[in-house]
């Protein structure tokens, strides 16, 4: 019997042409990576459950892939990329410090697929270990938006707080312990529901309505991080912790500024909060303007998670972008310094007959020697079959080498897009094919 040919909900195939578009974003994503000094680094796709669970937060825990192994070991898909490299500190105590890695690679969330969202994914991490500076804060804020503006990005926006801030706004509103994180989801949703249905939720937590204004007044400080900064010092004189956090932010956006960071693109915003329960400083997330697809990159200082696998207060901050809605971005608006690439070969080579394919085998040896990717057609179709292949697949340029090629020394290239061709001379056909190979290189 035939098996169904299907797929998981959230999960997808990538077919050539858009495999090669993604491999075109982790590759500039990795030399932005590689040129802040990050290094790479892989995880298994496994860990056991125990490293995984009460790191995320109750909500998050829930949408954990877990299950028991053959060997009755309880073991979980990984979540994130942050955990994972919590656990690799652990294990390896001796890394030097700061430590600085990049890792690109899927993670798994049992959660409803939305647009933009998945069951499996994509997660491009940059993340400091061992540096309490706010410097490596604003370096991990920079890498994003480096990263961002080399693949075409312009109109986005990078909001920064302080889960110090939160704390600190949660003890001016007076808020008790059991009502903060609710009221944490609630305004974390400003963006999506307005202002009235955030005041229904607040309400809904419990917050009566002097409360209500007194946290709405503080979300609604906008404008210039300078104003934003000075306005919550003087609202939050009396709170130490409200105190640390708007000096850290101030430190963050200082070096924002002299790493270059334009102004359009990030603003202190205290209504963004980040879910993850492990954040304890800075957090960041960036939006792009349009599509309304949800944040493409996310993420903060997180203090005390590694200390939990090496039982001694490790600093830690990080950021990850989010690889599928990224590529989704590139898609829906065609920006611009997306190259248009259907296939990563340059070149097919044909065979005329059996009587040449000797010299097809030789000409595709010699390019790819050169280092362009080259495909010898394999089978034996008529000439107008092979070059109808190279026009389905997207080839760039296709070599005929016939019997009178090939006795006087020649090869035709034909370009498949304008079914423009030449005939040179077979000795100069690597050189001229890399003269046109230099556009795409």
């Amino acid at each position: 019997m035939a098996v169904q040919a299907q797929i998981l909900k959230g999960t997808r195939d990538f077919l050539p042409e858009r495999m090669i578009l993604r491999q075109y974003v982790t590759g500039k994503l990795r030399d932005v990576f590689e040129n802040f000094g990050f290094e790479p680094l892989d995880t298994p796709a496994i860990e056991y459950a125990e490293v995984l669970e009460g790191k995320y937060g109750d909500e998050a825990d829930k949408l954990i892939y877990k299950f028991e192994d053959r060997g009755g070991r309880r073991i979980g898909l990984r979540y994130d990329l942050t955990v994972p490299l919590a656990r690799v500190i652990g294990t390896h105590p001796d890394l030097a410090r700061p430590f600085k890695r990049y890792q690109i690679a899927p993670v798994w969330r049992a959660e409803k697929p939305q647009k933009g969202r998945y069951r499996e994914f994509w997660q491009c991490d940059v993340d400091t270990v061992g540096s309490a500076s706010s410097l490596a804060d604003a370096e991990v804020v920079c890498v994003a938006y480096d990263a961002l503006r080399r693949l075409g990005f312009r109109h986005f926006k990078t909001k920064i707080n302080s889960r110090k801030m939160l704390a600190a706004i949660a003890e001016y509103i007076g808020l008790s312990p059991d009502q903060a994180p609710a009221v944490y989801r609630a305004i974390d949703k400003l963006d999506k529901i307005g202002i009235d249905g955030v005041k229904e939720e607040l309400a809904e937590c419990g917050l009566n309505s002097p409360l209500i204004s007194r946290l709405l007044d503080l979300l609604q400080v906008r404008g210039d991080a300078d104003v934003v900064l000075a306005q919550l010092r003087t609202k939050l004189a009396d709170s130490a912790m409200g105190a640390q956090g708007v000096d850290e932010l101030d430190e963050v956006v200082r070096y924002l500024r002299w790493l270059g960071v334009s102004e359009s693109n990030f603003e202190v915003d205290f209504s963004m909060v980040r879910g993850l329960d492990y954040y304890t400083g800075p957090i960041f997330e960036t939006v792009v303007e349009e599509p309304k697809i949800g944040s493409i990159c996310g993420g903060g200082r997180y203090d005390g998670l590694v200390g939990l696998f090496t039982n001694r207060p490790t600093p830690a901050t990080g950021i990850s972008l989010g690889l599928e809605r990224i590529v989704d971005v590139l898609e829906e608006l065609h920006l611009g310094g997306v190259p248009e690439m259907k296939t990563v070969t340059y070149a097919l080579v044909t065979v005329f007959s059996q009587d040449t394919v000797g010299e097809s085998l030789r000409a595709a040896s010699e390019l790819r020697a050169a280092d362009i990717h080259t495909e010898v057609f394999l089978g034996k179709d008529k000439l107008g079959n092979q070059l109808r292949y190279a026009s389905r697949k997207g080839i760039p340029f296709t070599i005929i080498l016939g019997p009178d090629e090939i006795a006087t020394g020649k090869a035709i290239v034909k370009n498949i897009a304008t079914e423009e061709q030449v005939t040179i001379e077979r000795a100069e056909l690597v050189d001229w094919v890399l003269s046109k190979h230099e556009v795409l290189k």
